[in-house]
Parts: structure tokens; sequence; C-alpha cells
């Protein structure tokens, strides 16, 4: 599973107090601890009503003083990332596009038809909203990868959003079915048509309003990495989270190894477990 580490982010009331205080050594040292738990990419978001430019410009270069590992640019304008992904060593991320006008996915597909190594996460979403089924979602997508062609982005530099909604607040009703039928759905049949693109999700939006969060993510996890899910973005600090992952891809025949040799190797390396210091 590709790991987006969800740490530096300014909405989190912690990493906000941090921001504003301008303390240097925190954010590092979160950045660091991202890092060497494995995080593919870290996401930085300032989260900032003024200066947001500015406020990631610090974020990022904070971020590269302890770790190579790639920066995924968060915010909901695309025209900041436009701006910010220039401030980064290396390729990474763009969080991200949609379908919806103010998007202006135009903008960040011909960056990234300018700048190879870029990857991108695309939301299934326009300007009418989240769509409220599978089809309609299905839809948008079909929309962004005909985008995606425009431009010359191959579909293994993209990483579709199917929109997770707490599940505190999904309609038993909804013609998909309960849970997270909408999500399966949209999973298998992204990840049927283009194999080797990305399928990710803000794990941890499951969970909000609910208690003892943990769990409800573990299973969420278990049962979207089954559907096709391949990257994620969360906690790679949390180790109940890493060893569910681990596990999870072992038993679906995901370890590239085999014979359970990544969940072990992963043990050993003291991810999670209690070999964990």
């Amino acid at each position: 599973m590709i790991i987006i580490g969800e740490k530096l982010n300014g909405t989190i009331p912690s990493m906000a107090k941090a921001i504003a205080g301008r303390d240097e050594e925190w954010i590092k040292g979160i950045a660091q601890k991202e890092a060497d738990a494995g995080a593919d990419f870290i996401d930085v978001c300032a989260s900032v009503e003024i200066g947001e430019v500015e406020t990631l410009h610090w974020m990022i270069d904070l971020v590269q003083s302890v770790t190579n590992v790639p920066i995924c640019i968060d915010s909901p304008s695309t025209e900041v990332l436009a701006k910010t992904y220039q401030f980064c060593k290396r390729p990474g991320m763009f969080n991200s596009v949609s379908m919806e006008s103010k998007k202006q996915i135009d903008g960040i597909f011909k960056i990234m038809a300018e700048n190879p190594g870029w990857e991108v996460i695309a939301m299934l979403c326009d300007d009418t909203g989240i769509p409220k089924s599978a089809a309609d979602r299905l839809r948008v997508f079909e929309a962004i990868m005909e985008k995606a062609k425009v431009y010359g982005i191959d579909p293994s530099r993209i990483h579709i959003d199917p929109i997770i909604e707490a599940a505190a607040l999904m309609d038993p009703d909804r013609e998909d079915g309960p849970g997270i039928a909408i999500n399966t759905k949209v999973i298998r049949a992204i990840r049927a048509a283009y194999p080797t693109i990305h399928i990710t999700s803000a794990i941890s939006n499951i969970s909000h309003g609910l208690p003892a969060r943990k769990f409800m993510n573990y299973a969420f996890t278990a049962l979207v990495l089954e559907a096709g899910l391949d990257s994620g973005i969360l906690d790679p600090l949390n180790e109940g989270m890493l060893g569910v992952i681990y596990a999870a891809e072992a038993l679906l025949g995901l370890d590239e190894d085999g014979y359970c040799m990544e969940y072990i190797e992963a043990y050993k390396d003291g991810l999670f477990g209690a070999s964990k210091k």
C-alpha cells in the first residue's frame, strides 16, 4: 500500500498550533517520524486563511531538510498547488483535483505533462457535488480519464479518491446498498478497467463522529484493500494501522515476496507489534 502520511496538516489542532507558532523543530520531528515509519509521501497542508503559499513553502522546506520522502502538496486551491510545487526538490503529488470547475484540472494536468515525475489525487466529484450513486461517480471518473488522455497523463500517475463519507452519516437505503457498498463498487470497477491506476482514500474519514474510531478505521482499511484500494492518506505512526495493512496485504496475496515476508520484515523493523520500541 502506498502510504501518504497525514500528520503535517493544519486542520489538526496540534499542528495548527505548531504552524501558528512557527515551531520548526516540532514539525521537522513529525516529518522525520513519518519518514522512518515508511511513508511513501508526506502530505503537507497549511490550512491557513492568509499566506497559504508562503506557509506551505516554509513547511515544505522544513520537511525537505530532514527527509527525501516526496511531498504531497495539499490545498483546496489548485492555484496554490500550481505555485508551490516549484518549491519541491523532487517530484511529488498534487492533492487534489476534481471535475469541479474551480479546481482547474487542466492547469494541474498541464504541469504534470511538463513534469513527468509528478502524481495527483483526483476526487470523484464535480459541480453538482458528491455524486450519490456509484454510476454517477464512475461518470466523473471517465471525465477525469478523458482529461488525462488529452494531456498524456498515464493512469499510473493518478490516485483516484472515490470519496469516503463518514459511516455515521451513510444512508442505509441508498441505491447501491448500505455501508460502503457505493465505494467498493466504484473501486472494483476502476480497478478492473485500469489495472495500473492507484485508488486512494483519507482513511480516517470513515470514522468521524464515532467512538473508538481506530476500530472502524482498521476494518475499513481491510475491506477496501480487498476491493482494490492500494493507496491511503493515514497516520503512519499508528502501529495498529500498519499491522492491519501488512496483515491484510499478506492474506490477500498482495505481499510481493510471498510467504508473508513483508509482514515479517515490517514486524522485525519494529513498525508494529511487540518489537516496537
